[in-house]
């Protein structure tokens, strides 16, 4: 019983100064949460294909990682996206995009890679920019300098408006195009293979 006792005590002392589980700060949910949109679109599913051509189809082609701020009431482009100036694609961290293998953009060839993508929108047609800078805040250190690609595409006005910004992708002839919306706004970039 003593053994017992002592075993007992060691335990509940060991335990006491032990740090609090609870005891971790964490930050708060982002009100802009980051997302992963992937070409093509099943590509991050690819583990639970069926057959290995199945597997092979949904290899990754392009992936992109940005922030999804709302709309919430505000006027977004012309508002809170100044038309004329540089906008990150999104909110927090630059929008990046990995391309895993060769692509052409606007006659362009861009390396296999990872690189940060900022727009210029404007009514009625936006300059998107491919940049080798990485891992940045904002569009606070965007350079043009260090651009790879720039192309210029139209805006297109969607059918109902979009809450929160989004990107996808949408099979295309030769490759693929990159499709973004907010508000009443959606563009095209297409991106050759």
């Amino acid at each position: 019983m003593n053994k017992l006792l002592t075993i007992a005590l060691l335990l509940a002392t060991t335990l006491a100064f032990l740090p609090q589980a609870d005891a971790q700060d964490f930050s708060d949910l982002d009100k802009s949460p980051m997302d992963a949109a992937y070409y093509p679109q099943r590509a991050a599913f690819r583990a639970f294909a069926k057959t290995d051509e199945e597997k092979m189809a949904n290899q990754p082609m392009i992936r992109v990682l940005y922030s999804r701020p709302q709309m919430k009431g505000r006027e977004v482009f012309g508002g809170i996206v100044k038309y004329g100036e540089t906008w990150r694609l999104g909110a927090n961290e630059s929008t990046e995009i990995h391309f895993y293998q060769d692509v052409t953009i606007n006659g362009t060839a861009v390396k296999a890679g990872r690189y940060t993508v900022y727009a210029i929108p404007g009514e009625k047609e936006w300059e998107v920019s491919f940049s080798s800078d990485l891992d940045n805040w904002g569009a606070y250190a965007y350079n043009p300098e260090h651009n790879v690609a720039t192309i210029t595409v139209p805006v297109e006005a969607s059918e109902k408006p979009i809450e929160a910004f989004s990107i996808t992708f949408d099979k295309a002839d030769d490759g693929a195009h990159m499709i973004m919306g907010w508000e009443k706004t959606v563009v095209r970039v297409p991106i050759a293979f």
